[in-house]
Order: structure tokens, then sequence, then C-alpha cells
């Protein structure tokens, strides 16, 4: 099937054409068609398989062009990143109309946003937030809203979005389209569409939390961060084709000591994103990255989902996620657009617990490679032993709610042996 097949105006097949894709997607597929006839939809597809444009394509091509000065379409995403993604692509595909889109998030003051918004817009992309932020201000009017789309809506229910997603509800009209779209449906989700969609269509283009097929996984399993350390080095050097690299971790400490240490390496320009960073040094980044001037990004996991770079060779986990669907959106950074790409984890012992989730999640074992035999392997020190004899103890305590603990026995036999040597003490004393 082409794009012509989906009855899409000239203007889109234009744009689309100039981007250089060819044929749609399979969620592209199922979704256009139903989304341009108006039908309430929940699309479930993985990451990285062209979910965005399968329902902007259809939302431009119902608004066709502007109108008044009262937005009519109406994308919540979780992240800014997101905000930027979306609107960057409705720019792309609505390049030959005069359709006007904006993005509302945090980071930036709201105050030119609100400016910008009293010019008119047809669509707005935002974070639920910063959406109610300018509404609050008087300069949104929602009478014409009737396209209502949540993007991602499992990473909203993840960050706690249900309370001000309830709030939107409430101010716009309740005649629209809804579209719900996300790689996941779990079942907090699932309570979500049941409250907002009307006999909604359900497209579902493969299991959920399936990561992309282009993507080949492997692991390594590595005693320590020191190990980690070498190891990434190692693999940056002496493979090739690691030639624009994402580099996940779970902490911004993590984030940016691992930047730091690469960059003294030289193995090729090195950026770093996390929530501490400024909204600009983001924003940068990303289009240093996207360009290719960068060959490496260190990012946590508040990235995962905003970043939309086809070139990506390869997603690094230097640290296993602790939510299995935060995995296949990791490794989706990879593989997109029918590329292929690699998604390589570093696990110690303390991480094997999630992966043997992630492989549960995705119904995949992930195989399993031989650290290379020049790579040193480091002791683990004393400190970095004891947060992970507390991970191991976490991981047995919440499989067992009885458990108490390898520090809790230790703990209780000190203190038996204190009491046993004190009363022995006060029984010489006596003699």
């Amino acid at each position: 099937m082409t794009f012509e097949d989906l009855k899409l105006t000239r203007q889109f097949l234009n744009a689309i054409e100039d981007w250089g894709f060819e044929q749609p997607t399979e969620i592209q597929i199922k979704a256009i068609p139903p989304i341009r006839s108006g039908q309430d939809l929940i699309g479930i597809a993985q990451t990285g398989t062209g979910k965005t444009a399968a329902f902007l394509l259809p939302i431009l091509h119902l608004l066709k062009y502007a109108q008044g000065t009262q937005p009519r379409c109406l994308i919540l995403v979780p992240t800014k990143e997101l905000v930027m993604q979306i609107v960057s692509h409705a720019e792309h595909l609505s390049k030959y109309t005069d359709l006007r889109v904006i993005g509302l998030y945090g980071g930036i003051g709201p105050k030119a946003q609100a400016q910008e918004m009293e010019k008119g817009k047809d669509i707005i992309v935002a974070t639920p937030g910063r959406f109610m932020e300018i509404y609050f201000k008087g300069v949104i009017d929602c009478k014409k809203i009737k396209h209502l789309v949540l993007d991602e809506a499992d990473r909203m229910m993840d960050m706690g979005f249900m309370h001000q997603l309830r709030k939107i509800f409430e101010i716009i009209p309740n005649k629209r389209q809804n579209l719900l779209f996300s790689a996941t449906f779990p079942e907090r989700v699932e309570h979500l569409a049941e409250e907002f969609l009307l006999w909604p269509t359900r497209v579902e283009v493969s299991p959920q939390a399936t990561p992309v097929e282009t993507v080949e996984q492997f692991l390594y399993r590595v005693p320590n961060f020191r190990t980690k350390i070498d190891l990434l080095v190692h693999l940056l050097e002496t493979d090739e084709s690691m030639e624009r690299v994402i580099v996940f971790t779970r902490t911004k400490d993590y984030a940016e000591n691992i930047s730091k240490y690469l960059d003294r390496k030289e193995l090729g320009e090195v950026r770093v994103i996390h929530s501490n960073k400024g909204q600009n040094s983001r924003i940068n980044a990303m289009a240093d990255f996207r360009a290719g001037d960068v060959r490496i990004l260190v990012s946590t996991d508040v990235s995962a989902r905003g970043i939309d770079i086809p070139e990506v060779s390869h997603v690094i986990n230097f640290s296993i996620p602790r939510d299995s669907f935060d995995y296949v959106h990791r490794i989706g950074r990879t593989g997109r657009a029918f590329r292929a790409g690699t998604a390589i984890s570093f696990a110690d012992h303390t991480e094997s617990y999630y992966i043997r989730k992630i492989e549960d999640v995705t119904k995949q074992l992930i195989p399993v490679l031989e650290l290379p035999e020049s790579l040193f392997i480091h002791p683990t020190p004393k400190s970095e032993k004891q947060d992970q004899a507390r991970e191991i103890d976490k991981q047995k305590h919440r499989e067992d709610p009885n458990y108490k603990g390898a520090f809790h026995e230790k703990k209780y036999k000190l203190k038996g042996e204190k009491k046993v040597s004190r009363s022995t003490s006060n029984r010489k004393q006596n003699k």
C-alpha cells in the first residue's frame, strides 16, 4: 500500500515525499482510515513504527487549512521533548498548508507562549501542566476543539497526570474525537480509555511491549560500575559501526560522570541530557546529535520517549531500567523507520532480576555475550557491594513480603551476641 491509497490530499503527499517516506507503516495503514472517518481510536504499536504520523496525517487532513483564532486540535504528551518532536513532525507534514501549530511546555517562561497563542493557532501540542497554566491566563478558548489526542498514555499515567487530564476533559467540548496512542496498554491506561473514549476502534499492530523487530538485542553480564565504564570505552573504540550512540543511565549523577569520562577519552563528541539540564542545553544537545555532529548522547529515561532520530545506530543500557516498559522505549530509539539497530545492555548480578522481568514482558530471551578477553575485571568496591546487597534484599522482599533481609538477620544476630556477652560479663562480676 502507498500513501496515495490512504486517500490523503496532494499537499500532504508532497510533504511526505519531501520527507523521504515512500510507504506507510502498519500502524499508519490501520489507523489513518478510521481517524479520517471521525472514529475514536486506541492505537497500540511499538515505539519507532510511525505512531506520530498515524494520528497527525488524518488530523491535518480533517483540519485542511487555518481557520479563526481558536484551536481545533489538542495533543497532550508527557514530556517537553515529545512536544518538540510532534511539533516538528506537524510542521513538516503541513508545510504546503497554512495550518498553525504551537508547542506548550515547561522549562521556559509562559509569557511568550501565551503571547504566541493570542495570534491564533489550529493545533496545540502540550504537556498537561503547561496547557492548564496557559489556559488559566485566559488566552486559550477551548470551545472549538474537535480532536483530542493522548500520546504515550502509559507514560502519562506513570508520571501522575490523571488529575490534570480530568481537569482538561472538563474544559474542552464533550463532542469531540478522542485518540489514545501508546506502546503499552497496562490496566491504568485501560481505565483511562474507558473513562474518556466512546466505542473506540482498537488498532494493535503488535503484542504489547514487543521490541521493534529491526533491533538486535544483546546482554553483557558485568560485575560493577568501573568494569561497565571500561567495557563501554572498549566497544566505542573497537566497533566502527557505533556511529551514533545513545547511552541510557538510571540516574543524573551516572549520566554526568559517564559523559565527562567519555569526553576525556576523546571518542567523539559527547553530550548529556537529563532533567537538571536547562531547556536550551537539552534542545541544542538534541539538535547536534540529530545533525550528526555528536557521536554519543548520554541520557536518563526523561528523554527515552522524545528522541526520534532514525540514524541512531546503537542504544547502550548502561544500567537496566526498573520498569520493563522503559526498556522497550529505550531500545526503540534505534531501529526506527525500518532501519536496523542494536541494543546492548550491561547488567551486574543485582540487575539480573530486572532482565528476567524484561524477558517475561517482551517474551524474548536476550542473547548473552562473553566479555572481551582484553577487558580487565575490576574488583567491586566495598560501598558498591553494600549497595548491591541492599538491592538484592529489596528484590527478595518484593517477591516475598515476609522476607526480613540479610541486613536484618545480621543486625539481629549481632544484638543477640551483645546480649550474651553482657550477661556473661555480669555473671563474672557476681562471682
